[in-house]
């Protein structure tokens, strides 16, 4: 069964497919008739959780790791943590969708077993705005094992750079000057990792990407949470055969996980707790 979210109006056309099997992200995302998404011009990790997920718009990783494998604290016998965290894949369940002219809502529930051990659930909760192109995702992440871990969460937003040109461009108050090209820096790939909160108003940072000549000059606004996700990392990669932009907001600095443990920076999450985490984008 396919779940999306979907508008067809003169001012507003979507459609947003999210994917059961895996924690509800979202695979296309098309507006206007154009599918943001980077497909296949994602380079491949060699995870199949990940290949799959990363040529859609939107997924999560968490909630007990973020970026690339390390091996798991106290683990005798070399185990490691998946690539980018144990969410991915897994598949959502009592999912509920409900409509009206106004909006549709999506809700479900995802259970997590935690790659250290102990278990966790994702309640999540998609609202589409249909009226003004407004799409919200509001998650909460609770500890339902009996052991601690320490939480960590990232929300990879993957574009395909195919739609960009050189008017193209990243706008955001925690960027380096508040703006520059989305082509930034040296060569084929790059990434850097900003502080958001400083600069968020109301507990909101945004950034944007655009202006997008295939969505008639319109902008992508993505906005998020800072108390919870209070970096804004950033990834493109245009070796042969790639063409993608990741915006990603993110609950650590750019840092190995035992240096963020190390500083505090990633304290345990307790059997029974809960943390929650934002995020909405809009095209304009």
């Amino acid at each position: 069964m396919t779940f999306a979210l979907t508008a067809d109006t003169p001012e507003q056309s979507f459609r947003i497919d999210l994917t059961p099997q895996s924690v509800l992200d979202i695979g296309s995302a098309v507006f206007h008739g154009v599918d943001l998404s980077p497909g296949s011009t994602v380079p491949t990790d060699g995870d199949p959780r990940i290949d799959k997920a990363l040529r859609g718009f939107l997924f999560t990783c968490g909630p007990d790791h973020i970026r690339h494998p390390v091996p798991i604290e106290g683990a005798s016998d070399g185990r490691r943590y998946p690539l980018h965290g144990s969410l991915c894949s897994n598949p959502a369940q009592d999912i509920l969708i409900e409509e009206d002219e106004g909006e549709v809502i999506c809700e479900g529930h995802v259970a997590v077993s935690v790659a250290q051990g102990g278990s966790a659930t994702l309640a999540r909760r998609w609202r589409a705005d249909r009226r003004v192109g407004h799409i919200a995702l509001d998650d909460v992440i609770s500890n339902t094992g009996d052991t601690s871990w320490p939480r960590f969460a990232m929300y990879h937003i993957n574009f395909g750079t195919g739609l960009f040109d050189e008017n193209t461009r990243l706008t955001g108050t925690m960027l380096p000057g508040g703006s520059q090209p989305w082509r930034f820096g040296d060569g084929d790939t790059q990434i850097f990792c900003v502080p958001a909160a400083e600069t968020a108003e109301h507990g909101w940072a945004e950034v944007t990407v655009g202006p997008i000549a295939a969505l008639d000059g319109r902008s992508v606004h993505i906005r998020f949470r800072t108390d919870s996700l209070p970096y804004l990392q950033v990834w493109r990669n245009q070796s042969p055969g790639s063409a993608v932009l990741g915006i990603e907001p993110v609950s650590h600095r750019f840092a190995p996980r035992d240096a963020l443990i190390a500083a505090g920076d990633a304290p345990d999450f307790n059997p029974g707790e809960s943390a929650s985490y934002g995020l909405a984008f809009e095209i304009r």
